[in-house]
């Protein structure tokens, strides 16, 4: 069968290939036997039937045409689980989903089986780790000690990497931690290796007694979460210092302001907010899900001469048709849990954003990064905010209110009886904005001409469509002034574009970093929920700039930040220019010298042939060597010998510590195992432990190296090329998206 029909003229070849590879439906063989004006009609078509709850079957068939119509024009898309499930066998079409996750070893293990029926169900799932006691704490049932959250962390992230969401994406988690939790070091810094929780997005949760503390340079109170006893007390603006020196290195952790969730929760007396979704955006009870949409403000507009202005006519009638489709999906939803399904009918919350925001801009001309594109934010968000709560409203007098309306801050005199008690988030979009053909979220153009990857290892260069349509409409376009561009990454030292050209197409490293935040802060201002926004940062920035924008980020009432400093997770992450010129497979790989001066520390450890001493070196450029004595009582120092030799190659050609630790740890040795007081396994897993004891408590927090930009600097795949195509990957709101296939991952 073909897969375009007359009305996908409408649709991009890139939105083409992510629908084909991702959303339709395919027989047993794996081909296509779904169109996209099918799928749009079967989602349309599906989700009206909740109409039948509330009127007559004339009302579900009206509302079919309005919601395939919204979906069809790409004027509004729900979420990617909506998408692909409504109208299936699977028909479960949330995004978000938070467990709660006790200090008991039946709530973790509970809490993983659960998240692996979200997952497989096309779900991501946010946690709270901070109610499990912390490391080498007391187990009374066992009278042993507890290994604490992030150990668990781990078993959690196993789990997802077994499970292939609906077999289009793969798990993503968000970790949570509050900032006075016992352990909030050894979280703050567990993600400085990419291979470690690689399926998780980490966030420390910052309370406003810390931030007290920040401002006033005090210390402030770790509370074991077992019975709520301080138990140490630590610098303020050093954890502060550590939090933003590990972002500034790799992105992450990013960092929630707790109290600033809780203050908008709706339903205090149903409990508090303690995480939220993968991407940040959705701060959710426990057994909480949430559905999204987003509105396309590139098709919102209308033509004035030969200008455009924002239409709000169409604008309000797309906010009331995207309420009205949202809240259907609550009945039409076929949730992983019952308890999942109690809370979110319970509390029907609804998440509708926008994306194509840049496009916006750049239509109506005005720049990303200027004072009026603030205030067009600020305009857009509280009308779709004002006309938002206008549809539950009226949703609400239809169906009736909310079920735990009672329990909410709605249940006041004077106050609105809405159906929906969370009505508007600000997503990252990725896919979906991809299917719509506009920019992402909230976020600025990431390119205005890059090249991509096709079939046989050929270049195509892509051109931002409404930049070409100016291009050549203002006589100063050519395939060479497009390679140029590519070549560049940006226009603004191109003289040949006109400067009226150059000062309104800004891309996202064009854009400081204090204006990201004031455009975040902008729609936060009217987002019941929270708001997806990655803080782009240059290569160059330093620690401090990271702490001035997470700092600013607060003041300005910001709900959590994410940011990215480029290159910081990989070798190259904006493509720009030629992307086939990348390090070929089977190139060889030569270890660089040993350096002549080291820094180090030598460790103790009882094996079973007595102690072995073992000592871990590095220079500016992070581990370089190990080597190990054996004590009087002799053993087999050949073995040790080659395992230091082989690991010491390994530092100095490149090879992650992380991935160099995870094959020493958990070697056995029977002499070893026979030995009763030992805490190793043998010799190699001695060493392992000995480099990793290293790498977390010396070099890594080395903040002055860091600082400096010294640091070790690991290398993944990430940002280099998308493991599917080969493509641009691009970093948003914790994640990474692939714009030419809809490659996507969290973590």
């Amino acid at each position: 069968m073909s897969l375009k029909t007359k009305k996908d003229g409408e649709l991009s070849p890139n939105a083409l290939v992510v629908l084909e590879k991702r959303y339709l439906k395919k027989d047993q063989k794996g081909k296509v036997i779904e169109t996209p004006q099918k799928l749009f009609r079967r989602v349309a078509g599906n989700i009206a039937q909740a109409d039948l709850n509330y009127g007559k079957p004339e009302d579900a068939k009206k509302s079919e045409e309005i919601f395939y119509e919204m979906i069809s024009s790409l004027e509004f898309m729900p979420n990617s689980p909506t998408l692909m499930n409504a109208g299936r066998d699977l028909q479960q079409l949330s995004a978000c989903f938070v467990l709660p996750v006790e200090d008991s070893m039946e709530s973790i293990f509970e809490a993983i089986k659960n998240t692996a029926l979200i997952h497989k169900s096309g779900g991501g799932t946010g946690f709270s780790f901070s109610r499990i006691r912390p490391r080498n704490d007391f187990v009374h049932s066992t009278h042993g000690i507890s290994s604490g959250p992030l150990s668990f962390m781990t078993v959690f992230n196993v789990a997802t990497e077994t499970i292939k969401q609906g077999g289009t994406r793969r798990g993503a988690n968000m970790g949570i931690l509050r900032v006075d939790h016992p352990d909030i070091l050894d979280f703050i810094t567990a993600k400085e290796s990419s291979a470690a929780l690689n399926n998780f997005n980490i966030s420390v949760a910052i309370t406003d007694k810390f931030m007290q503390a920040f401002e006033k340079n005090e210390d402030y109170d770790l509370i074991n979460p077992r019975d709520n006893e301080k138990v140490k007390k630590l610098s303020a603006r050093k954890v502060f210092k550590l939090i933003t020196t590990l972002s500034w290195k790799n992105g992450e952790p990013g960092i929630i302001f707790l109290d600033r969730l809780n203050k908008d929760n709706p339903t205090p007396a149903l409990g508090e907010i303690e995480s939220t979704n993968p991407c940040g955006e959705q701060p959710l009870l426990p057994y909480e899900s949430c559905n999204l949409g987003s509105i396309n403000l590139a098709l919102m507009l209308k033509q004035k001469g030969d200008k455009y202005e924002i239409d709000f006519d169409k604008l309000k009638s797309t906010i009331h048709n995207a309420v009205h489709f949202l809240d259907n999906v609550i009945d039409m939803n076929k949730f992983p849990m019952q308890k999942i399904a109690e809370m979110t009918r319970g509390n029907r919350k609804i998440g509708l954003g926008v994306m194509g925001f840049a496009d916006l801009l750049m239509l109506i001309e005005i720049p990303y990064n200027s004072d009026e594109a603030i205030k067009i934010a600020g305009q857009i968000m509280s009308f779709l905010q004002e006309e938002g709560r206008n549809a539950s409203e009226e949703l609400a007098k239809k169906r009736g209110p909310f079920p735990n309306i009672d329990k909410s801050i709605f249940n006041k005199k004077g106050m609105p009886k809405l159906r929906n008690a969370t009505i508007t988030t600000i997503a990252p979009t990725g896919t979906i904005s991809m299917i719509a053909g506009c920019s992402s979220g909230i976020e600025p153009l990431f390119a205005v001409s890059y090249i991509r990857n096709v079939l046989d290892n050929k270049e195509l260069l892509e051109v931002h469509p409404i930049f070409l349509n100016i291009a050549k409409k203002r006589g100063f376009y050519s395939d060479e002034l497009m390679r140029k561009i590519s070549m560049e990454g940006t226009i603004q030292n191109i003289t040949e574009i006109p400067e009226d050209i150059r000062r309104v197409f800004v891309v996202s490293h064009d854009i400081t970093p204090e204006w990201h935040i004031k455009m975040q802060a902008a729609f936060q201002k009217y987002t019941d929920n929270a708001v997806s926004k990655t803080v782009n940062f240059p290569e160059k920035a330093v620690v401090e700039e990271i702490e001035k924008a997470y700092s600013m980020a607060y003041k300005l009432g910001c709900k959590g930040v994410t940011i990215y400093r480029d290159k910081s997770r990989d070798a190259q992450v904006l493509n720009i220019g030629a992307v086939n010129k990348q390090k070929k497979e089977g190139d060889k790989v030569t270890p660089r010298e040993r350096p002549q001066i080291t820094y180090g520390a030598t460790e103790k450890l009882k094996i079973g042939c007595g102690n072995l001493y073992i000592t871990v070196n590095a220079d500016e450029k992070g581990i370089c060597e190990v080597f190990t004595s054996l004590g009087r009582a002799g053993g087999c120092p050949s073995q040790s010998e080659a395992t230091s030799r082989l690991a010491s190659l390994a530092f100095r050609s490149g090879i992650e510590v992380a991935s160099i630790i995870e094959q020493l740890k958990g070697i056995r040795c029977l002499s070893t195992l026979r030995r009763t007081g030992t805490t190793v396994l043998s010799c190699p897993d001695a060493i392992g432990k000995a480099i990793d004891h290293f790498f977390k408590n010396g070099h890594k927090l080395n903040i002055e190296e860091l600082q400096n930009g010294k640091g070790e600097e690991t290398p993944t795949l990430i940002g280099k090329k998308c493991p599917d195509c080969g493509n641009l990957i691009e970093h948003e709101g914790g994640c990474v998206i692939c714009r030419s296939c809809g490659y996507s991952k969290c973590g």
